[in-house]
């Protein structure tokens, strides 16, 4: 078997065997193949795409290329679930603790951010001294009396798929969705867990540009898990303006807390209980979304998902004491509010442009080696189809310096304020199971 035959083949649009998808990733894998070589059959596989059943073997072959996780041991069915990434999204913090509530079990392992954005072992690291690192054994016990374990993700594991992003990245074939579907679910399916549930983010701040193109990615995810029969559902949901308010880590471990105690925003909870809806249906602990969301609330009415995420962190070496005291968290030297400068409505906030500016302030990493200040980041006081009046604080910049016109002026380019009033776009579009 060659791979110049590999990459003539599909640069004609012939669909790739299974032995042949298994020798390019195994030979990548273990540098039989040069860089070159895979760069040329990636922009083959973008211009030319792969049908359901190469993505399946695609998937596969990154699966078996490490370690994978064994939940055998976790009592009752697990549960995992995974976003495609946006600004501010803090949904794991709140939504796990959530389910976990209501009897769910959710071993969890989970990245970090790179870009414009912190990933989640970076906003749980916002709480001093909680540990993302733990032994298997530790880990599986966690969740068994606990319910709820997130740690970081085992070097090891799905180690074909590190190699693939990294040289996608810099050969501009991210944006293909075989690649995109193979790369989450071979992470997922390692992972271990009975169930998955997808949030797979359309809009300005997100991956998929619309969603129609959000959909084609959810069912060539769904499609991967019905390969492995595994219960794969999938929320589409939009990423044109930021999730809740709080962009930057320490802000938004106290946006997740607030949210677990009735007092977080609307569209960030009403996220949560989509997401945590089909997450109890699919541990067949709820019939129905009516009964699910009734848990849900019930949980956060009484206090029981806030106590599973501060006994969460206190069992990983965190102070749980700045959750209760949320002002104890990381704190920024200045905190500065950003007025209007016309009176309208807001019709256009371009997250991924603030979660830049976000990043610039020190919250997100262009490089993993890069060091994330917890304390910065950016609180909205207002979103898209609110009005606001000239003067009228838009939002209030936590930061260690002053900010600069340049940021400034990129800051009011995020948005778009005009005289006519528009609707609320509804923040989940479509839910595929």
């Amino acid at each position: 078997m060659q791979i110049l035959d590999i990459i003539e083949k599909k640069k004609q649009g012939f669909e790739l065997s299974k032995e042949e998808i298994d020798y390019f990733v195994s030979g990548y894998t273990e540098n039989r193949l040069p860089d070159y070589q895979i760069s040329a059959l990636l922009m083959a596989i973008c211009l030319q795409s792969m049908t359901a059943r190469e993505t399946a073997d695609l998937t596969a072959a990154m699966l078996n290329s490490g370690e994978r996780m064994d939940l055998s041991k976790i009592q009752g069915i697990t549960c995992d679930k995974h976003s495609t990434g946006g600004v501010g999204d803090k949904t794991t913090l709140a939504l796990t603790p959530m389910v976990v509530a209501c009897g769910a079990r959710v071993a969890k392992m989970s990245g970090r951010g790179l870009g414009h954005t912190g990933g989640t072992l970076d906003k749980l690291e916002a709480i001093k001294g909680f540990n993302v690192q733990m032994s298997e054994e530790a880990f599986l016990n966690q969740v068994n009396t606990l319910g709820l374990a997130i740690i970081g993700q085992s070097k090891n594991l799905v180690p074909a798929d590190k190699k693939l992003y990294a040289l996608r990245d810099v050969t501009a074939t991210v944006q293909s969705i075989p690649l995109i579907a193979s790369s989450i679910m071979s992470k997922k399916l390692a992972c271990g867990s009975d169930t998955i549930l997808l949030d797979v983010k359309y809009g300005k701040g997100a991956f998929m540009p619309t969603p129609q193109k959000a959909l084609e990615l959810a069912e060539a995810m769904l499609d991967i898990g019905k390969h492995f029969h595994k219960d794969v559902r999938a929320l589409i949901s939009n990423m044109n303006e930021p999730l809740g308010f709080a962009i930057g880590n320490a802000l938004e471990v106290k946006e997740a807390v607030e949210t677990l105690k009735g007092k977080g925003p609307k569209d960030f909870l009403e996220l949560c209980l989509c997401a945590g809806s089909q997450m109890l249906q699919q541990a067949k602990l709820a019939k129905d979304d009516t009964t699910a969301r009734a848990m849900l609330l019930e949980v956060i009415e009484n206090g029981k998902a806030l106590d599973k995420l501060l006994d969460m962190v206190a069992l990983q070496g965190g102070d749980s004491n700045q959750l209760k005291h949320v002002e104890l968290l990381p704190q920024a030297a200045y905190t500065i509010d950003i007025p209007a400068k016309q009176t309208g409505y807001i019709h256009e906030i371009h997250a991924l442009a603030l979660g830049k500016l976000a990043m610039r302030l020190g919250a997100g990493r262009i490089r993993l080696e890069d060091n994330i200040d917890p304390a910065v980041g950016i609180v909205l006081h207002k979103k898209c189809a609110d009005y606001v009046c000239e003067g009228e604080t838009l939002a209030t910049i936590h930061t260690q310096k002053k900010l600069s016109k340049e940021w400034l002026a990129d800051f009011y380019a995020a948005y778009s304020i005009q005289s006519t009033a528009i609707s609320k776009t509804p923040l989940v579009y479509k839910i595929i199971m």
